[in-house]
């Protein structure tokens, strides 16, 4: 089967745009914003919090960031005149941060106080390992001035990040804790599932026992048993924690973590970049990508 996934993923570019349409609608809300308004909407209707994610990254022309800017603040915008329960995730590179770093931290502090004055959590997303240190380096300087309204990610993955959390949770901040999902080499990032697994572990348990607020960004069985059993002897009070998944991704765990009176909260994705995302995605998960091989041919 290892064989196999391999020899799907490596014939995703090959297979047409709109087969990949197709499969990948599931998982992303659409191209326009009043698509993922409308993603939002469902999904508060269900009692599940959301966070819009506005698709693309790594811009490298500053007249570019300025309209990504300018869209993240109308999706802020209409977050607060449509009464949504929904956050707004932002990464340093769409907002210039491989152009001109101090280009980045004026867009970015311009969409966080909008944000501030609307009452609208912003999540600086963590993207690949050249980015770390930038982005903790963002986030401490937007914070050094007063503002509270955003948090970090954090990547189990990465050798560094018990490091890392030791010092963010020195000040009891809000931390998404994810795997991580960019190819890193070994020798900064563990290549082994169970490996990442028990780290994860290890700095869930940091982030609660420093009293921080715990996102816990998982679609792990594995992960999700055993922050239950973290939760319980904790003894968490809901407003301290969250579990967090993607949307259209195991959609009946989802309702029963919601069931069990937990918190849940979707990223809704949408933007005109759907297409890199969802192929990022596949080879993550070569079972999906199988659906769409099988498309191919049954067409």
């Amino acid at each position: 089967m290892p064989i196999l996934n391999k020899i799907i993923t490596t014939a995703l570019p090959f297979i047409p745009k709109a087969i990949v349409g197709q499969v990948a609608k599931k998982y992303i809300a659409g191209v326009h914003l009043s698509d993922g308004v409308a993603a939002v909407e469902r999904i508060n209707k269900k009692g599940i919090k959301a966070t819009m994610d506005l698709l693309g990254e790594d811009v490298k022309n500053a007249d570019e960031t300025d309209l990504i800017k300018k869209i993240i603040i109308s999706i802020i915008q209409k977050i607060r005149a449509n009464n949504l329960d929904s956050h707004v995730s932002v990464k340093p590179t769409q907002l210039g941060l491989k152009i001109d770093k101090e280009l980045c931290y004026r867009n970015l502090k311009e969409i966080i106080a909008e944000a501030d004055r609307l009452g609208i959590f912003i999540r600086i997303d963590m993207e690949d390992a050249a980015t770390t240190d930038d982005t903790l380096a963002m986030y401490r300087r937007v914070t050094s001035e007063g503002f509270r309204n955003t948090g970090v990610v954090i990547q189990a993955y990465m050798h560094r990040s018990a490091d890392d959390v030791r010092l963010l949770v020195k000040n009891k901040i809000n931390i998404r804790l994810c795997k991580g999902i960019y190819n890193e080499s070994p020798a900064i990032a563990y290549k082994d599932r169970q490996q990442i697994r028990y780290n994860y572990l290890l700095l869930l348990k940091l982030i609660i026992e420093s009293g921080s607020f715990a996102a816990i960004a998982t679609h792990d069985e594995y992960l999700l048993k055993n922050a239950y059993e973290i939760i319980k002897k904790n003894n968490l009070k809901k407003e301290q924690y969250e579990f967090q998944m993607l949307l259209g991704v195991r959609e009946k765990r989802r309702d029963s973590i919601v069931n069990d009176d937990h918190n849940m909260r979707i990223y809704i994705p949408f933007g005109e970049q759907w297409y890199a995302y969802s192929m990022r995605r596949l080879k993550e998960n070569p079972h999906m990508a199988w659906y769409i091989t099988k498309a191919v041919f049954i067409r």
